[in-house]
């Protein structure tokens, strides 16, 4: 006979009711903005007061901290889900995409992680931390690549974060500035010295 380990169902329904409100929350960043969270909107969609989310979460600055880590961890996620070629441009190219289009996804989930859309909020150490996973994949990835100074690390997230910004500005659902991708790739990579042929494709 097998025996299970006991549950710990109080637990388990604290971490339901946390997620409840972090799905609240971002219900209301992706319709009306980061801006118009509010504890007492996020309250009434769960079916609760809104004093009493401070057992669950101790202000509105702590609901953006989990869902800043929850959304870094997406996006190791993201990487680690995906496959990349072993050729230096084609797998910076396959990196590029997938970060492009994560961050394209969601606009409220792209200002959380990369804008200072909340001049009143700052990460926890804690959550901060789970960036810095992301980060420090991304100085794995590139050394393999032999790059390795931090002004080219600085120089190809200014690149890649400058295409997101003008999809989602200028072209959002579109793919205008996704093309242009192979392009940025091969101007880096020519800068950086990045071997490879030229993956120029767009038309």
């Amino acid at each position: 006979m097998t025996v299970l380990p006991n549950r710990d169902r109080r637990a388990e329904r604290r971490e339901a009711t946390r997620r409840e409100i972090l799905d609240a929350a971002w219900l209301i960043a992706r319709r009306d903005g980061l801006n118009a969270i509010t504890l007492r909107e996020v309250g009434e969609l769960v079916g609760m007061r809104a004093p009493s989310l401070y057992s669950h979460f101790e202000s509105k600055n702590a609901i953006y901290d989990a869902m800043f880590a929850e959304s870094w961890r997406e996006l190791v996620r993201a990487f680690q889900g995906s496959k990349f070629p072993a050729a230096p441009r084609e797998g910076l190219l396959t990196e590029a995409q997938v970060f492009f289009d994560f961050a394209t996804a969601d606009l409220a989930r792209h200002q959380l992680m990369n804008q200072r859309a909340l001049p009143d909020f700052e990460p926890s150490q804690a959550a901060y931390a789970d960036s810095i996973v992301a980060y420090e994949r991304l100085q794995e990835s590139m050394s393999a690549k032999g790059v390795r100074r931090t002004a080219d690390l600085d120089l190809w997230t200014a690149l890649l974060s400058g295409a997101v910004n003008q999809q989602l500005a200028n072209d959002p659902g579109g793919a205008r500035w996704r093309r242009q991708l192979p392009r940025l790739v091969d101007m880096f990579a020519d800068e950086v010295g990045i071997p490879g042929p030229p993956l120029r494709r767009v038309k």
